[in-house]
């Protein structure tokens, strides 16, 4: 094998390894559009219409950290601003399922606070 082979086998080798590396992240395709994490219910709405079933599953206390920090004056020490910058705050979950046809996968998302959390496929959909 000449050193051009073996560089490509390498570079593919490198690329297959931090391709499986990577994070979970789903996401799937409305159409042409990508719908993927953190898009609010109204875009995915917008992308895919409206789902299926929709359902509130309750609600759950998320924790949120505001604090940042910045320079008092040039060189001088840093300081975190308002207070202790933890607070609490209850987000709805909201569960969306989109039937795509018996030939498609169905989509099952998850929403707190209007915001996607998680995209799981549930089996092939159904004819309605």
């Amino acid at each position: 094998m000449n050193t051009q082979n073996s560089k490509f086998v390498a570079a593919s080798l490198f690329a297959l390894v931090a391709l499986l590396a990577a994070g979970t992240a789903e996401a799937f395709r409305c159409g042409s559009k990508l719908v993927q994490e953190d898009m609010h219910e109204a875009q995915v709405t917008a992308i895919c219409g409206e789902p299926t079933t929709k359902r509130d599953l309750g609600v759950a206390v998320r924790y949120y950290d505001y604090r940042y920090f910045r320079e008092a004056t040039p060189g001088g020490p840093l300081y975190r601003t308002p207070g202790n910058g933890a607070f609490a705050s209850e987000v709805v979950i909201t569960e969306y399922v989109y039937n795509f046809g018996p030939r498609k996968l169905m989509r099952r998302l998850i929403f707190e606070g209007g915001v996607l959390v998680t995209i799981e496929s549930i089996g092939y959909g159904y004819i309605e």
